[in-house]
């Protein structure tokens, strides 16, 4: 694990680095933030593009690891390095102060941001749980994302899946953006174990995450209490699923004591109702981490179009003078560099967007359709072209190979569907009930006006395309689940949350009363979500995934299988098979259908297989089947034929899981 933590800490300061090149004005907390979650998609692309020619390797990882590090030479230019050393210097005097002569707003920061990092600690130690009974996990939520994503970290790292083929659909191109498992799988060549692999990763870039919104409200609101209540109302997200707390408090012979003790796994998303607007730690960030590493990066580019669209003005630092009143001064642009600064703003944009195809497809969209929208809104040409120009040359490459020879049905993405998932709900009841109050607070933002407007003119126009990351998802399905929309819907209320904050924060200096009332908003706003993440945290059941015995049988088939062997199992979506890295002719139909592949026929040829039809064998010659599970899930799911299978060489047994060899 040692060497893991090495390399995260190398590539976020190579990242943090390359921030010296774009970001005059950051603070050195900020620069760390978006140098990790750019440091961790360079390494996810370039070993990726090192690895397909040489192997997921050692010295694959080397190379790559010396080629994400290349910005570091420009500490080599004696003003970069003392820029950096005065980061250091203030960092070391601010840390200090915090303990010797502390004041309200450093205090204030260090306490939101240790209480973050506990809370995510947490969060993310329960996303996956290994112990003697097995592996699982502590969110519902990813109950069946998990699986998935290991079977996408093993096939990389102990299955040599180059050129990558879906892990759960053997012979078909892998096209899912899959860059943030590919970092967990260079973690593991690294000496980490899968547990380790995924929670390095996702606590860099979910603290990431936290300091970049916190920047981008900053620099846009120019309000300190609006900017740290933004990233409160993005991760604690939800809507009025806290009345049923109450209610079911008066279900419960403890009363609301009770029901705190005994919390249900979400008020926020609950199968098989109208509650759909999962909260974003539980049903975003945890499940999903190619959004985990998607979301940072697209708030670099947010924040750097906003700085670059501002009226040119000097940057400013603030000195204090010897009698301690403040001085400000201007620093000038080094005299070395080639393009202005508002265009190496948009150049670094460019390659934050540009690393999105294979990290989050849906969130590249978003990226460059926001883009094109307020090019048009805050006419720059120069600036917006090196945007565009530098996201293509990363970003074409990647959609070029994910498009060629892909398997992928794109029609069932797209579909006419009005209101999203709302179901039998009236639209309108649907969002509030899944939203609460926050709907409304953004017009109460924007149509407020006390000496002027509450959102001024430029943000204003900046926050509008947004709009139609939630006016487009209501009316087209833009993923064969309907539910996925959320991926494009999150960023309506990504870019939301700094008006309601604002709003928030105005109402909190009007007096005690207003005080009051922005206080019992806020937590309408966020209490079903804060509700979801403390179930998370507080609760100690956990939803097993593979049992001991099947963890223990995965060791076996790479014990005795060749890297890329071919394993014909039950079509489930835990098999132990995806803890080895080995081709699986099928996994769990929902996820291959969520990608957009057509199942229906092979399934079916499984279930023959397995009851040992007529054309059993020459099924199992067609796909070229070196190995056969028989199991739990097998028995269940596919109830087979034993004897059929008895006929091969029985290659080991645990538990009740045995491995057959087909081929002689």
């Amino acid at each position: 694990m040692t060497a893991s933590l090495l390399l995260a800490l190398l590539v976020t300061l190579s990242g943090t680095v390359a921030t010296y090149l774009y970001d005059e004005n950051a603070s050195f907390g900020a620069r760390l933030c978006a140098g990790a979650a750019l440091g961790m998609a360079a390494l996810g692309l370039v070993s990726f593009v090192v690895a397909s020619f040489i192997g997921l390797t050692g010295i694959a990882i080397l190379f790559s690891a010396a080629i994400c590090s290349s910005p570091l030479a420009i500490l080599t230019d004696a003003a970069n390095a003392k820029r950096l050393r005065q980061d250091f210097q203030a960092v070391s005097n601010n840390t200090r102060n915090l303990f010797l002569r502390p004041d309200l707003k450093s205090a204030g920061y260090f306490l939101f941001y240790a209480a973050a990092t506990v809370v995510l600690w947490k969060v993310f130690s329960r996303a996956v749980i290994q112990d003697d009974s097995g592996i699982s996990t502590g969110l519902l939520n990813n109950f069946g994302d998990l699986p998935f994503h290991l079977s996408v970290i093993t096939s990389f790292a102990f299955g040599n899946n180059f050129p990558p083929e879906d892990p759960t659909y053997a012979g078909v191109r892998f096209t899912y953006p899959f860059l943030s498992d590919f970092v967990s799988a260079v973690f593991v060549k690294c000496g980490a174990d899968l547990r380790q692999s995924m929670f390095i990763e996702n606590l860099i870039l979910a603290l990431s995450f936290i300091g970049l919104v916190h920047r981008w409200a900053l620099v846009m609101l120019r309000d300190r209490l609006a900017a740290v209540i933004t990233p409160l109302l993005v991760l604690l997200n939800g809507g009025m699923g806290w009345v049923l707390l109450f209610e079911k408090a008066g279900q419960n012979e403890g009363g609301l004591y009770g029901a705190l003790l005994d919390l249900p796994p979400s008020f926020t998303v609950i199968p098989e109702t109208t509650w759909r607007w999962g909260n974003a730690i539980s049903a975003l960030l945890v499940p999903q981490r190619g959004f985990l590493m998607g979301l940072p990066l697209a708030t670099i580019a947010f924040t750097q179009w906003w700085l670059a669209t501002e009226k040119s003005r000097p940057p400013e630092n603030v000195k204090k003078t010897r009698a301690g009143a403040k001085q400000k001064t201007v620093s000038p642009e080094p005299a070395n560099t080639r393009f202005p600064l508002n265009t190496r703003r948009m150049m670094a944009a460019g390659v934050a967007a540009g690393l999105l195809p294979l990290v989050h497809a849906h969130s590249f969209v978003v990226v460059m359709a926001m883009a094109g929208c307020l090019a048009l809104l805050f006419i720059r040409w120069r600036e917006w072209f090196a945007f565009f120009a530098v996201a293509s040359v990363i970003a074409i490459p990647q959609l070029l190979w994910s498009i060629l020879s892909s398997a992928v049905d794109a029609s069932s993405f797209f579909a006419w569907e009005m209101g999203w998932d709302h179901g039998k709900d009236n639209p309108i009841w649907f969002w509030f009930k899944n939203t609460g109050l926050f709907i409304p607070l953004i017009f109460a933002a924007v149509l407020m006006k006390v000496d002027g407007y509450l959102v001024g003119k430029r943000l204003l126009l900046f926050y509008l395309p947004f709009t139609l990351c939630f006016i487009i998802p209501n009316f087209v399905k833009m993923a064969p689940w309907i539910w996925d929309n959320i991926k494009v819907l999150y960023y309506w209320w990504l870019a939301s949350a700094p008006l309601v904050a604002l709003l928030l924060a105005r109402l909190w200096r009007q007096g005690p009363i207003r005080r009051i009332i922005a206080l019992v908003l806020f937590v309408c706003v966020t209490l079903a979500g804060a509700l979801d993440v403390a179930g998370i945290t507080l609760r100690s059941i956990k939803y097993q995934v593979f049992d001991a015995s099947g963890v223990r049988f995965a060791e076996l088939v790479k014990e005795q299988t060749a890297p890329r062997a071919m394993v014909i199992h039950a079509p489930v979506h835990n098999t132990p098979v995806f803890l080895t890295g080995r081709r699986s002719l099928m996994g769990y139909p929902g996820h291959i259908w969520t990608h957009g592949l057509e199942f229906v026929q092979r399934e079916g040829e499984i279930k023959r297989i397995y009851l040992g039809a007529p054309d059993a064998d020459q099924l199992l010659k067609n796909y070229n089947v070196e190995y056969a599970v028989i199991g739990p899930h097998e028995r269940i799911v596919t109830p087979g034929n034993e004897r059929f299978f008895a006929r091969f060489e029985k290659v080991g047994e645990v538990g009740e899981y045995t491995l057959y060899k087909i081929k002689p």
